[in-house]
């Protein structure tokens, strides 16, 4: 071992002392490659870690993303939902008319649009099957007229119609929609019978002197206007 090492020494010391000799023969030939060297090691060191983006001349090319990869494929808005939700509300109020229709409160097609009719024709029922819920277009709703026995509280028939007298006095829808109107808003403890009477007159002028109206104290078209627009709701 020590002599194996001795050799090693020996060998190092001699290349050593060759590579003095060189750079001593040739010292600007050294300091070129030197140079040099340093010079590449820095451009190598440069390009893989200080750059912060690709370098515009990099030592292994990249594959350039092709256009259709580049391009991304933009969202449809999804229209189907609200269509389908304004189709199921339409069927929806159509299967409450024809229920509304076989009972005997709705005299209307069964349209699927929730007018004045319709509007009139629920709220009537509501209140003969003395059921507590919003005159509102819903399952429930339709599942109430269906098994509902309730039966319209008209007295209006054959004698009637041959009655000009009871042609008078028979229930209003008008009148109907404006008393239930007007009881709903506060108008007092109106009985909505369809019947014009004292109690509704009463209601009519106190609605009159709210809007600053002419106060008559009757149901005219105008009057029925504008208690339509404060409740929001359609009465014819």
């Amino acid at each position: 071992m020590p002599r194996r090492s001795a050799r090693r020494n020996a060998v190092t010391f001699e290349s050593a002392g060759r590579l003095a000799v060189a750079i001593g023969e040739h010292p600007r030939e050294f300091v070129a490659f030197l140079t040099a060297s340093v010079a590449v090691f820095a451009i190598i060191v440069n390009a893989l870690f200080l750059q912060k983006g690709p370098h515009p001349a990099p030592i292994f090319a990249a594959r350039p993303l092709l256009a259709q990869e580049m391009t991304i494929a933009p969202r449809l808005p999804n229209t189907s939902a609200p269509e389908a939700v304004n189709q199921g509300r339409l069927q929806l109020i159509a299967n409450i008319q024809k229920e509304l229709n076989r009972k005997g409160f709705y005299d209307g097609p069964a349209d699927g649009i929730w007018g004045a009719r319709t509007d009139t024709a629920v709220r009537d029922f509501i209140q003969t099957a003395g059921l507590k819920t919003t005159p509102e277009a819903s399952d429930g709703l339709l599942r109430a007229v269906t098994t509902s026995n309730a039966k319209p509280a008209s007295t209006t028939g054959a004698a009637t119609q041959s009655d000009p007298i009871g042609k008078l006095i028979a229930p209003s829808k008008r009148v109907t929609a404006v008393q239930r109107a007007l009881a709903d808003f506060g108008y007092g403890q109106i009985k909505v019978t369809g019947v014009f009477d004292a109690d509704t007159k009463v209601a009519v002028e106190k609605f009159e002197r709210d809007r600053r109206l002419p106060i008559d104290g009757q149901i005219s078209d105008r009057f029925v206007r504008e208690l339509a627009a404060m409740t929001g709701r359609p009465l014819e």
